[in-house]
């Protein structure tokens, strides 16, 4: 039996970025929401961090339209980024460098902060949360409890009801050994607080930016590690003492600068690091339960990509809220190709997320290394490669398209060269 309600009963399953994002906004539109997750608030906030997000100026405009940006004021601003490329010399030597302001700030929060926070905030607005740790048998009773059910769950065995679609999944394996820690004390340069993003082909990258925790400003650093090059050292470090006394064996060699200014740092928490490896995927959106019912699946379960450039969180922001909208205007059953028309809308935003992502992760073509080098010597480039992180649909026609590339940076260097008199 469905519950009452004037516009209908969705059970989400996941109380992550995703589910909590489009579980708030259905509230605001009257709809009875069930969230399932498999921890409480408590057991988030004490728990191990999860990820490396940072949130752009799109997706934190969401959570304002939500009323969800909670800590706006308090958590740092980060201005903008800026790209380190070494040579994998002995020291490393700098062979390139650009740096460009976003157009408005990004930010981040620690999701053990931010989820628990939520979780409460949701259930303070009427919404019923649930813990307990899905199957396909509790899916099928939610379905007979629902009008729409949607996994927002990346992990576990309900995760895997989606099929892998192989035609968007060009790799079938990790591409990074990644290790991640919540710092306090790292030395940071006079000015804005940036992304910084540093590169030693062949070695990996090494990401670093301003973070909010409960326990307040903090860092994050994040490496992506080169499979079975010389930073994959991650595995088997006893604990967090341990894996940051790496960490910091790694800056001192191949990122000295870096190192430097990691020299004071100590972990914020004793669960403040994380360790593993990931496999790109995109799967597909509707997944069929033994009863014939069917269940939609957003963000990470439909599209996982690697953290290295910080689309994950984004991308499920944007995912909550094309969902949202493609729920609210619906009128009907929500059969498949409900879901199936929903998901399509999202990918045209996750598509070039990917692709975006994905050449992040593989040598570095040409005109990817031309454009670095030009957006040292243009700011115009810097600034609009600076935003495709915000809105990455805009890589497609250039980051992603070699004659486009091409012709930009044609465009750009003519557009700057002195008229004659």
């Amino acid at each position: 039996m469905r519950h009452n309600s004037l516009r209908g009963a969705v059970t989400i399953v996941g109380a992550g970025q995703a589910g909590l994002t489009l579980g708030i906004g259905l509230l605001q539109y009257g709809y009875t929401v069930t969230i399932v997750s498999d921890r409480s608030p408590d057991q988030i906030r004490n728990g191990r961090v999860t990820s490396s997000q940072c949130m752009f100026d799109m997706a934190n405009g969401i959570e304002r339209s939500f009323g969800l940006s909670l800590w706006d004021e308090e958590c740092p601003k980060i201005a903008g980024m800026s790209v380190s490329a070494f040579a994998p010399t002995e020291p490393p030597a700098l062979f390139n460098q650009w740096s460009a302001r976003f157009a408005r700030p990004a930010r981040s929060v620690d999701q053990r902060l931010k989820m628990s926070t939520w979780m409460e905030e949701f259930e303070r607005r009427g919404g019923q949360l649930v813990i307990d740790t899905a199957s396909v048998a509790s899916l099928e009773q939610y379905c007979q409890e629902s009008d729409l059910v949607i996994v927002a769950a990346g992990k576990g065995e309900i995760a895997q009801l989606f099929e892998r679609d192989t035609s968007r999944s060009p790799f079938t394996s990790p591409q990074r050994s990644l290790a991640m820690l919540y710092v306090s004390g790292l030395e940071r340069p006079d000015g804005d607080a940036l992304v910084e993003f540093n590169v030693v082909p062949g070695v990996g990258e090494y990401l670093t930016y301003p973070a909010l925790a409960e326990t307040g400003p903090c860092d994050i650093m994040l490496f992506e590690a080169n499979l079975g090059g010389p930073m994959d050292i991650w595995n088997g470090a006893a604990d967090g003492t341990e894996l940051l006394t790496r960490a910091q064996a790694v800056l001192a060699k191949y990122f000295p600068s870096e190192s430097v200014r990691a020299r004071r740092v100590s972990l914020i928490d004793e669960n403040a690091t994380l360790v593993g490896r990931l496999t790109p995927t995109v799967r597909r959106p509707v997944a069929t339960l033994p009863s014939g019912s069917v269940v939609l699946g957003m963000a990470d379960v439909t599209v996982i990509n690697d953290p290295i450039t910080a689309q994950g969180a984004n991308n499920a922001t944007k995912c909550a809220d094309i969902y949202l909208r493609a729920i609210t205007r619906h009128i009907g059953k929500f059969d498949e190709e409900f879901m199936q028309t929903a998901f399509d809308e999202f990918w045209t935003y996750a598509e070039p997320a990917t692709d975006f992502t994905n050449q992040f992760l593989s040598p570095t073509p040409d005109h990817a290394r031309q454009l670095h080098v030009a957006a040292a010597e243009f700011p115009e480039i810097g600034r609009r490669f600076a935003e495709c992180m915000n809105d990455p649909r805009d890589a497609a026609s250039w980051i992603l398209d070699p004659v486009g590339a091409y012709q930009y940076i044609d465009a750009i260097a003519r557009a700057s060269r002195p008229k004659s008199a």
